[in-house]
């Protein structure tokens, strides 16, 4: 970790190499007046819109909605299962299993053509105090169950025992993006009223905690953060029925779940903070958590450490290493195609956009995991033998 600081903001960054667009955004950060501490970059920070992806933030008394994203809640959920994967031939791999899984769950801007019943959906929540979630709420019914796109997927791993897992990494779908870009909006109309000495051009405006707009967005975060873990919910109990169809005896252990896209009220160095985690996952004394590699290359069960330097956080994934359009002009599909093979991994590139996730346009994990042993400590490892991307 290095230390540095920017206009008077301590910077306490974990990541190596970062890209001039994160530079550029941490800059800005350190713009804000509410920063409380210092800012934190994890391993796998990268740019990002307002905010690196990777970046944790801190604050008192304000909410910057960019500083959370627009897939609000997005994260992580894995299941360990009896099955060995040796016992899995390739024909009831691709032909029952994953084939079952396509059936199953929509992929990419897919949805599903009728409303999900109501008991898949969020509960305990009041839809009056809402704008945006309460206005979505028939085509979140819809939305509910499926993967999504981008750097989503659905992957079937193996531990170093053989043990099948399954993995999987979406959000809140178009109902967290609409919250988002609803609040932003809304919060630079404000900033703009009120003179803020936040420059908007930096994409970072904010909501005070004592306004209605404050709780409004608080009510809507709250709700898709359920909302995303109530898809992952969905999407997994399909798989385990696809699975426990073709392999009879299956047993399922409880799921890990953990988001990497939110704020939340926490103490920190003694006082009371919202700490918006973009990109980043909790990772308090003892908390499990989930870091993915790419569709490449290992991804690892942790153990919080709990680290305070951190905010007692810690990477999401991997990170990017090339930009979306970098990954396409660059990357040799042959290539990357024949490393997956090689390995003997079902994967997804198809076509040359397909590069945008390639196992090369990412971060090499392991030097990620080896940044961040003072706020992790890995449990399982897990390598992928088959990956669905939306």
């Amino acid at each position: 970790m290095e230390v540095t600081t920017i206009n008077n903001i301590v910077v306490k960054n974990w990541a190596t190499g970062l890209d001039q667009h994160a530079v550029q955004e941490v800059e800005n950060l350190c713009k804000l007046p509410f920063v409380f501490k210092h800012i934190a970059l994890m391993p796998d920070a990268h740019g990002g819109k307002g905010m690196p992806i990777g970046g944790v933030l801190a604050t008192k008394g304000v909410v910057v909605p960019n500083a959370v994203g627009v897939d609000i809640g997005c994260g992580m959920c894995a299941v360990k299962t009896n099955i060995k994967v040796d016992d899995i031939t390739q024909e009831v791999l691709r032909k029952k299993i994953l084939r079952g899984i396509r059936k199953q769950i929509p992929l990419g801007r897919a949805h599903h053509k009728i409303a999900q019943p109501e008991e898949f959906m969020p509960q305990g929540h009041n839809l009056e105090a809402t704008v945006v979630v309460a206005r979505q709420q028939m085509s979140a019914m819809k939305q509910i169950g499926t993967l999504g796109g981008g750097n989503h997927f659905i992957e079937l791993q193996r531990d170093e025992e053989d043990n099948l897992w399954i993995m999987i990494h979406s959000g809140s779908r178009n109902l967290g993006k609409q919250v988002g870009d609803y609040y932003n909006e809304k919060a630079e109309a404000l900033n703009r009223r009120w003179f803020s000495s936040v420059p908007s051009e930096i994409q970072l405006p904010f909501l005070p905690m004592r306004t209605d707009e404050f709780r409004q967005y608080w009510a809507e975060m709250s709700y898709c953060i359920d909302f995303a873990l109530a898809n992952r919910r969905l999407m997994m109990q399909r798989i385990q029925e696809v699975i426990g169809e073709v392999m009879p005896g299956a047993e399922f252990e409880p799921m890990i779940n953990i988001a990497h896209n939110y704020a939340a009220f926490e103490k920190h160095f003694g006082e009371d903070v919202i700490v918006h985690r973009k990109g980043a996952t909790l990772a308090r004394e003892g908390s499990v958590g989930i870091i993915p590699g790419s569709q490449g290359t290992c991804s690892y069960i942790t153990e919080g450490l709990g680290n305070p330097e951190s905010f007692m956080s810690c990477s999401h994934g991997a990170g990017r290493r090339l930009s979306r359009s970098e990954a396409v002009n660059t990357l040799s599909m042959e290539s990357e195609i024949a490393m997956l093979e090689r390995q003997g991994i079902v994967h997804s590139i198809r076509t040359k956009t397909d590069l945008e996730e390639a196992a090369g346009a990412y971060k090499n994990i392991d030097e990620v995991m080896e940044a961040q042993s003072d706020l992790v400590k890995i449990r399982t490892k897990l390598m992928p033998i088959a990956v669905i991307k939306g």
